[in-house]
């Protein structure tokens, strides 16, 4: 811990020469006129909808603060992994985190929501959801209650399969040694397809299809272009199996030591760059469809049919996750989709 607190103030006080500011971590201190700057921490690539979400929230901070509130956004884990992100930001030293949602059911159960598989045929669905104001009142207080404030989520549309092995039927799952996160509910629901699952760091993935370790991955588009994925897979199976939502996060004790006025700058400048991130990541998804074609790798959409039968295989999932999350969580969630 004291070695991460001592990586993240040696990266705070270099930015803070290079800009010639004089920072703060809270602002009941200092004057009306001073300028503070903060970091923000992904695990993800620069070339990524994360890092734009990222960017362009500090970019709206220091917008509308008029320069005097700036956010330095440091990706590829340089400030930890998702763990330690989490834990950091927990604990107020690192203010913002921008990262997918899966890695947080350990700190969360109540996210594990996010884990209920095939349950939205398209992305403006699970928008729809997730602004719901009833839903979004809901799963603020998840993270509250963990000692967080959720500033907002977008997107990387869905998470897809890439395989060697193609996939016609439900059958075809079935054997197929495919690595994901590690995370009890994406494990349960490949084995429902009769799949073999394999949890692996993702900095070995690309070297695990390779040498023939895993038979596949899955992933949203972004990373599967970002990490030149499909060089080693024959075809994207459009399983559409699970959203890839991308939070921003604050550190609930970080937002408490802000003026009111800071804090309204804060929650406009996500709600513009969750906006942005979004039609950025529809954007990016053609043309990363796109990339994939070129290289000759083909993609395989599955057909309504196949989706159902998913869904049928996935019912002890579902019934996992509505044991272990809040009950009404999971109403408003599932509300017109599952009865």
């Amino acid at each position: 811990m004291k070695l991460r607190r001592n990586k993240i103030l040696a990266l705070s006080t270099a930015l803070l020469i290079s800009l010639s500011f004089t920072a703060c971590t809270t602002s009941s201190a200092v004057s009306d006129t001073q300028t503070y700057a903060w970091p923000l921490g992904t695990s993800s690539p620069e070339d990524t909808v994360t890092q734009i979400y990222a960017e362009k929230f500090a970019e709206e901070v220091y917008r509308l603060s008029d320069g005097q509130m700036v956010i330095q956004v440091y990706p590829n884990s340089v400030l930890g992994g998702d763990r330690e992100l989490l834990e950091s930001c927990k604990d107020g030293d690192i203010p913002f985190i921008v990262q997918n949602t899966a890695p947080q059911v350990t700190f969360l159960p109540d996210v594990a929501i996010f884990d209920m598989p095939c349950l939205f045929s398209t992305i403006e669905d699970v928008r729809a959801k997730v602004d719901n104001p009833e839903f979004m009142d809901k799963i603020s207080d998840v993270y509250e209650n963990g000692g967080y404030q959720l500033l907002g989520y977008a997107d990387q549309g869905f998470r897809v399969m890439t395989t060697n092995t193609p996939v016609y039927s439900i059958k075809d799952f079935k054997g197929q040694k495919i690595r994901t996160m590690e995370n009890s509910y994406h494990l349960a629901f490949w084995k429902s397809l009769s799949a073999s699952p394999t949890p692996m760091t993702f900095s070995e993935v690309y070297i695990g299809l390779q040498q023939g370790t895993i038979d596949a991955q899955e992933n949203p588009y972004e990373v599967i272009v970002s990490n030149r994925l499909y060089e080693q897979q024959d075809y994207v199976v459009e399983t559409n199996h699970l959203p890839h939502l991308i939070s921003l996060v604050a550190s609930d004790e970080f937002m408490d030591g802000l003026t009111p006025k800071q804090q309204e700058i804060i929650s406009e400048a996500a709600r513009t760059a969750t906006e942005y991130a979004r039609t950025q990541s529809d954007n990016r998804i053609a043309s990363r469809i796109a990339t994939i074609e070129e290289s000759g790798t083909e993609i395989i959409p599955l057909s309504d049919e196949i989706r159902e039968e998913i869904r049928s295989n996935a019912t002890p999932v579902y019934e996992s996750i509505k044991a272990n999350v809040d009950p009404e969580l999971y109403q408003i969630y599932t509300d017109g989709i599952i009865e």
